[in-house]
């Protein structure tokens, strides 16, 4: 294949704008933000996960305090009617007020010992509800975070697509004016070559495969036509010889 020594030289910078939409690529994939949302939103589930569950708690416990207090006012209530059957004189023998007297001080117990229950249980529902605020602080706290590093991924990300929209118009424009062929040629071996097709010979060296051409390898490209396209014997991508090619 033939083409002119300055289409091979453009060639190169095809190749450049190239290597720049990988480059840009590489970028938007890797941006910072992108780790740092997958981790933000690993933790956000967790403290979400964290918040219902002491939600759940202030729930359960909000009932079994009402279920405790209810249980509480019917001992104060029963013991009250005791009370006043008590001072009513309404219990005549003995042995009826020796009962009411016995049972009036068991609920004084039960009553006791209900209160603390219902003490345990508003101290557990306390510090359930001081878990879910934190937690409900948190919670706002890492969403705003997520809520600013989603607005940085986008500016970042429309920067990236403006330049590579940018690259890309200006690299379709050069190849139009390189012949197709050698166009062509090029892009196959940039899809074979990882994203190289064409590399400068600079000082007796592939700049693509970045090894040194052997005597043999230099004679021959010295004794090239100088339209000629030429490939490195090593990488087999386009040769493009330039004054500092050492030859």
């Amino acid at each position: 294949m033939n083409a002119e020594p300055a289409d091979q030289i453009r060639l190169l910078e095809v190749q450049a704008l190239d290597a720049r939409i990988a480059q840009l690529d590489h970028r938007r994939k890797n941006l910072p933000e992108h780790a740092e949302l997958d981790a933000l939103g690993a933790d956000l589930a967790q403290l979400r996960d964290l918040l219902v569950a002491a939600q759940t708690e202030d729930s359960d416990t909000a009932r079994e305090q009402t279920k405790a207090e209810q249980d509480v006012d019917q001992v104060r209530q029963r013991a009250a009617r005791d009370q006043q059957r008590l001072d009513s004189g309404a219990a005549t023998s003995p042995r009826d007020l020796e009962n009411l007297q016995r049972e009036i001080a068991s609920l004084a117990k039960r009553q006791s010992d209900l209160e603390d229950v219902v003490l345990e249980v508003m101290e557990r529902r306390e510090n359930a509800q001081g878990r879910a605020a934190e937690l409900t602080g948190r919670v706002e706290t890492a969403q705003a975070r997520t809520a600013e590093t989603e607005a940085r991924k986008a500016e970042a990300l429309q920067a990236i697509d403006a330049e590579g929209f940018s690259v890309a118009k200006e690299r379709e424009v050069l190849a139009a004016d390189l012949p197709a062929d050698l166009v062509k040629l090029y892009d196959k071996l940039r899809g074979q070559q990882g994203g190289v097709g064409a590399a400068r010979l600079f000082q007796k060296r592939c700049e693509g495969c970045r090894l040194e051409l052997n005597i043999t390898e230099l004679n021959e490209v010295r004794a090239a036509p100088a339209n000629e396209v030429v490939r490195c014997e090593n990488c087999r991508r386009i040769l493009v010889r330039t004054a500092d090619s050492g030859l």
